[in-house]
């Protein structure tokens, strides 16, 4: 066992506070709308939190790990080329704004406003297997660090049959997870992720300051700079042998961004919580700086990890996680396991304990979300629209619970069985593509192209699935053909090209299909509940002059609000115009390994600084916020028809709402 009494202790509180949690949120939530959107009560600080605690997870982290571990610090220049992309699409509220103004439930209940009840259908179930597929490896993933983490055996004995650990593990975390979303649905699910994100922030901050303790500065950078030629962990330009996580990687996850902004279904439920279009708008905003210690830590702790592997001063604690690796048989988990395992080396007692815990945190964040979403989405985008009789509440709310424990069953079996051969950054990639290569086409367009038909939005969703699968599945395949070996060991396109060309060709097709079928155009203003159609209190008009319309703001902002948009607006400049000035720098005159040292020390010490202002200023806005949910929810009137369903009578870009007369 590699865990204390005491790290057993800080773990059995963190499972503790969450039951804590389920009881007493379980009573807030009473109605359909509750169950899948919070019924749309969240603001700001709340909202970007909890959203940011699903995002993150444990599989995202180890993800992280995976690809810090192999390229260091360089990996995070490149992503400074994506901070303008960043902002433009926060401050413009790209897609978020308008989706919470069609007041959707689900992005494919969106599809049916926009383009046909038998297109929604269709949507659902791409989304979901898609999602599904997706999820099916995180509790198999979450389930070996356990294991390894804690120093369990791989295989235990139950009822007289010998099982591998990680079953047991899997069906503890699931159940916990299971329970925290039938308790109370989305409103459970955001105030758990609020408290759990503030938990991990605490835990990073005090883990940075491990970390420094007991790996110099010199250390570090002397270890990172000792990497062979074209592997530099320092320099992002001397990265050619570095093929998975280079420079090409960022641009196109820099294209993701703007094509697949809200497109990834797995946080439908932060998607539409938001108690306006405006508060959804500035949790976008704010999102950036919502972790900024965990997001540090996520690429600080796999650098040490490397210190600690390769550097000689180290060499005792280098051979023993070195044995450990050695008796694992696949590489894929051997590249999962390494940071965790380095970190028993490294962390002191009752921190391994801490760190643990917020591992766990991250993982039921994650998964709660997830399991709600997919489970959610069967439901209101496959079975719904498929049923000619509405369901009454409970049967419904029976129905969304039932849905959610199928999927669990299923992630729980898949995640067994299924054997991992990629980064899991690239299984996701491809996975995901299966719904995000096409979907992308069909939400940009239509939410603001009135010429999107569909055609168009058939025809992109079943191109951008169709390449995604086939590239999945060769992929797969591949080293398993000879002939194919004797052309290239591996499938020559990784996830992310093979995401890249699904997303383009989609969006040919949705155009090209659009532009040959449309007869009429869409009513943008019905479909988004503007002018005659405005439901009152979505927007608050008077709160402010729109004197800088110009850069997006309008009536809605408050002074509060020009602040944190106009400290975005720097922020984001200050660290585009830093990649601007040193591209140029290191393609005319390059820049030595010594300057680059000296620029990565300032990230990681104005990050500590930074993150330790916002962790203040996020609890204190997010307490408030969630004294506000609960508020609303003790006194708040439900409607019952308030469920996700569509008129059948309405038109293609139709809601259940009328014109005012």
């Amino acid at each position: 066992m590699n865990l204390s009494f005491i790290d057993w202790v800080i773990v059995a509180c963190l499972f503790t506070g969450i039951a804590g949690v389920g009881i007493l949120t379980r009573p807030f939530s009473k109605s359909v709308s509750d169950f899948l959107a919070g019924n749309r009560c969240a603001g700001r600080y709340l909202l970007t939190m909890s959203e940011g605690m699903a995002a993150m997870g444990l599989v995202g982290t180890i993800a992280n790990f995976e690809k810090f571990y192999k390229a260091g610090f360089a990996a995070s220049w490149w992503g400074l080329m994506m901070a303008p992309i960043a902002l433009i699409l926060a401050l413009a509220g790209w897609v978020r704004y308008r989706f919470r103004e069609t007041r959707a439930m689900t992005m494919a209940q969106f599809f049916e406003m926009r383009y046909s009840r038998r297109f929604r259908v269709f949507a659902g179930i791409v989304a979901w297997v898609s999602g599904v597929l997706n999820f099916g490896i995180f509790p198999g993933v979450v389930a070996r660090f356990i294991v390894y983490f804690c120093g369990f055996p791989p295989e235990c004995v139950i009822l007289g049959f010998t099982v591998p650990t990680i079953a047991p593990v899997m069906f503890v975390m699931l159940s916990v997870t299971l329970w925290l979303i039938l308790s109370g649905g989305m409103v459970t699910v955001m105030i758990a992720d609020f408290l759990q994100a503030q938990f991990i922030n605490i835990v990073f901050l005090i883990l940075a300051f491990v970390m420094f303790s007991k790996f110099s500065w010199t250390e570090v950078s002397t270890t990172l700079s000792s990497a062979a030629p074209g592997r530099s962990l320092l320099n992002p330009f001397d990265q050619a042998e570095i093929a998975d996580f280079d420079m090409w990687f960022f641009l196109i996850f820099a294209f993701k961004l703007v094509y697949n902004c809200l497109g990834w279904q797995g946080l439908q439920g932060y998607n539409c919580a938001a108690k306006s279009p405006h508060e959804s708008r500035m949790a976008g905003i704010l999102a950036e700086w919502r972790g900024g210690v965990s997001y540090l830590m996520v690429a600080l702790i796999p650098i040490c990890v490397y210190v600690l592997l390769h550097n000689p001063h180290f060499a005792a604690e280098a051979l023993s996680v070195q044995s450990q690796l050695s008796a694992i048989p696949s590489p894929q988990i051997q590249s999962q396991v390494t940071v965790p395992l380095s970190l028993v080396e490294i962390l002191p007692i009752g921190m391994v304990g801490l760190f643990c815990a917020a591992m766990l945190a991250a993982s039921i964040g994650n998964d709660t979300t997830y399991l709600h979403a997919w489970g959610s989405i069967f439901i209101q985008d496959v079975v719904m629209p498929l049923r000619k009789k509405h369901f009454t509440p409970r049967q419904h709310l029976t129905l969304l619970r039932l849905s959610i424990l199928g999927v669990t069953i299923f992630s729980f079996f898949f995640s067994l069985y299924f054997p991992l051969r990629d980064y899991i950054y690239m299984y996701q990639l491809i996975t995901g593509a299966i719904y995000l290569g096409g979907s992308g086409a069909v939400i940009i367009g239509g939410l603001y192209w009135k010429k999107g038909t569909t055609a168009g939005a058939w025809g992109s969703l079943i191109t951008g699935a169709t390449l995604a699968l086939t590239g999945g599945i060769l992929r797969t395949v591949w080293p398993s053909v000879p002939s194919l070996v004797a052309i290239s060991p591996e499938f020559p396109l990784n996830g992310a090209w093979m995401a890249l060309i699904a997303s383009l060709s989609s969006i040919v097709v949705y155009v090209s299909l659009s532009l040959l079928t449309c007869r009429q155009d869409c009513d943008m203003e019905k479909l988004l509940n503007r002018g005659p159609y405005a439901i009152p209190g979505e927007h608050n008009e008077a709160a402010h002059p729109h004197r800088w319309k110009w850069l997006g703001i309008t009536r809605e902002f408050t002074r509060g609000d020009l602040f944190i948009y106009f400290a975005k607006i720097g922020w984001t400049t200050f660290w585009f115009t830093v990649f601007v000035i040193g591209t140029v720098i290191a393609l005319v005159w390059g820049i030595s390994v010594e300057n680059w040292t000296r620029w990565w020390h300032f990230t990681v010490v104005l990050g500590v600084c930074v993150g330790i202002v916002t962790i203040v200023w996020f609890m204190v806005g997010g307490i408030r916020d969630l004294m506000g949910l609960l508020h609303t929810l003790r006194t708040v009137k439900r409607d019952p028809n308030d469920d996700g369903t569509v008129d059948p009578g309405a038109s293609a870009a139709g809601t259940r709402k009328k014109p005012k007369v």
